[in-house]
């Protein structure tokens, strides 16, 4: 396996501030031109197996592979608790007969427990990008994953002032972005407020996939009483990684789509969009946030 960063060689140009008055006219004064290095978030393909099968591909930031093909399996309806998986490895180009173009393996192997079979329709064998979570579904109805766990009945309540501090601790934990600038998080908030785990990726949906896999591999689904944090927007594939996962809340610094905020009504999901600074916005069950203005309402019409 690669590392999460690599290291390129960048032009910088910097142009004048025609506003600075100590600088030359505007328009005149020579931009700066330097070279430097550069710190990038390393993005390389990654094979799922099951049983020695492709299952499918996707594109990540290496790192928690275990944990991102787990969580993957989870998000697909495939497997439901850590017994469900056998065996997972990460294949070393000797074990599964794979190296890829780094010398090392690529590959996660996947093997289920006996009597636990993957439905024909579900093989996904094609490349997806990292900005894809649900490519390679043939219909709509394919996008909809029967839901493990009864959300509705987690009654956990989480204050407004504790949410509100949430992403600034997630980004303080975001090791590799603060030296690049260019990955996703995703973060789990147990019931007292405390930051449990955080995974980053260049996929909004794989750093999903690797907490919701360490979750299965630590025995901790449903992830009852806790709170997914996104550090982008909430898209339906999120909503529904959080769904299959148990999560009661996910909350996202930036919008919500509609049909996320549909499929979390549905579900009994509270959806958070917008989570900056002292304010948010509570698309759905609201119930759950202490002193959120007109929670009924929000409960009752999934939307404000």
């Amino acid at each position: 396996m690669s590392g999460r960063t690599a290291r390129r060689r960048v032009l910088r140009i910097r142009l004048p501030d025609p506003a600075d008055p100590a600088g030359s006219p505007a328009g005149q004064a020579a931009p700066q031109v330097s070279e430097r290095s550069d710190l990038l978030a390393a993005e390389e393909p990654l094979g799922i197996r099951v049983g020695g099968e492709a299952l499918t591909m996707t594109m990540r930031t290496p790192g928690d592979d275990l944990d991102l093909a787990a969580g993957f399996l989870v998000s697909e309806g495939i497997v439901r608790s850590p017994d469900d998986i056998a065996a997972i490895r990460l294949c070393d180009g000797t074990a599964c007969g794979h190296v890829g173009h780094d010398g090392t393996g690529n590959i996660v192997d996947v093997e289920l427990r006996p009597g636990l079979a993957i439905a024909p329709a579900v093989r996904r064998n094609f490349m997806t990008t990292s900005a894809c979570g649900v490519c390679g579904k043939a219909s709509t109805a394919e996008l909809f994953v029967q839901k493990t766990w009864d959300i509705n009945e987690d009654q956990t309540v989480i204050p407004a002032g504790w949410l509100t501090s949430m992403p600034e601790r997630l980004r303080d934990a975001q090791r590799v972005f603060a030296s690049t600038g260019g990955l996703h998080a995703a973060g789990v908030f147990g019931a007292d407020g405390e930051l449990l785990v955080v995974r980053e990726d260049v996929g909004r949906h794989n750093a999903v996939d690797k907490v919701v896999g360490w979750a299965l591999r630590q025995g901790r689904l449903p992830l009852r009483g806790c709170v997914l944090l996104v550090s982008g927007r909430a898209s339906f594939e999120l909503v529904q990684k959080a769904v299959l996962a148990g999560f009661p809340v996910l909350a996202a610094v930036s919008a919500p789509s509609s049909l996320a905020a549909d499929l979390a009504q549905e579900a009994g999901l509270t959806l958070i969009g917008f989570l900056r600074g002292g304010s948010m916005n509570v698309y759905t069950r609201g119930d759950r946030i202490a002193a959120a203005a007109g929670a009924d309402a929000i409960r009752s019409t999934g939307r404000q």
